[in-house]
């Protein structure tokens, strides 16, 4: 039987921190299998990575929302004979809004793609993610440390991520790194997705995409069990434990409501990867 050559795996790979994610591994001497809805965008980016001197990415368009999607994406590995040595699930997206006025089927769907997921892709490949000495790189958020008004779903779907990475950290240590990694504000079409209108978001916290991956890359080489991007959003995710939840509450559904402007929700787009 032939060895399956090993990969690292980035689901969300189309635009955003995916795509910058897609070129930090590649950099690296990676070789890459691509997972998005948008199979035109995988190519098109796998096109600029060649241009750049490496290797072809394989590129599979998955919509991570189907309950078999876990399925479809080992299935098309073992088409081109691959397995994972690094998993890194980025793909998600985010709605604006108070959760009983938006679509349930819609929050649903931020459930399947932001949890059941990346909860599945995080599990099926252990075995070969230990026997490669490989990693897990989760993308959550700092919203994964706040209550969310206003984003209720999508604020909960980050808390999850946060909590089972750091789980998941603990018992395989030793055997599988696993590294949760979460941003701040990121200028992404995530933004447009959720809703937001223009940028509400403060310079002091903002961060390229580029600048986000580097240091997902970075944690993930160290072992390290979870980074937040950027001196100014750690201090602030440290503040956040001492303040008293019914502020947070009150804080963040004024911010959702009155700093991300009316709602522009476009149902065309992919489900890019969120922060």
């Amino acid at each position: 039987m032939t060895e399956r050559r090993p990969v690292t795996l980035i689901t969300g790979a189309s635009a955003g921190i995916g795509a910058a994610l897609a070129r930090t591994f590649a950099r690296n001497g990676h070789e890459l299998m691509l997972v998005a809805r948008r199979e035109q965008r995988l190519h098109e980016l796998a096109d600029e990575i060649v241009a750049l001197g490496h290797r072809r990415p394989h590129c599979q368009p998955v919509d991570l929302v189907r309950h078999d999607a876990v399925e479809q994406v080992a299935a098309a590995m073992a088409r081109f004979g691959l397995e994972p040595e690094i998993v890194v699930n980025n793909a998600g997206f985010g709605l604006l809004g108070p959760a009983a006025t938006l679509g349930r089927d819609e929050q649903l769907a931020m459930v399947d793609v932001n949890v059941r997921a990346l909860t599945g892709l995080s599990l099926a490949f252990v075995g070969a993610l230990e026997r490669r000495r490989g990693g897990i790189l989760n993308v959550a958020s700092v919203a994964a440390f706040l209550p969310g008004p206003n984003m209720a779903v999508y604020y909960a779907t980050k808390a999850y991520v946060l909590s089972f990475s750091e789980a998941l950290h603990w018992e395989l240590r030793g055997r599988v790194r696993v590294t949760v990694l979460c941003p701040g504000p990121v200028p992404t079409e995530f933004q447009a997705r959720a809703g937001f209108a223009g940028n509400p978001n403060p310079d002091l916290l903002t961060q390229s995409a580029d600048q986000v991956a580097e240091a997902g890359y970075r944690a993930l080489q160290q072992g390290r069990r979870r980074v937040v991007p950027g001196v100014a959003n750690r201090v602030t995710t440290a503040i956040m434990r001492f303040l008293p939840r019914r502020l947070l509450l009150d804080s963040v559904g004024r911010y959702n409501r009155k700093r991300y402007g009316s709602i522009e929700r476009n149902r065309s787009g992919d489900r890019d990867p969120a922060v």
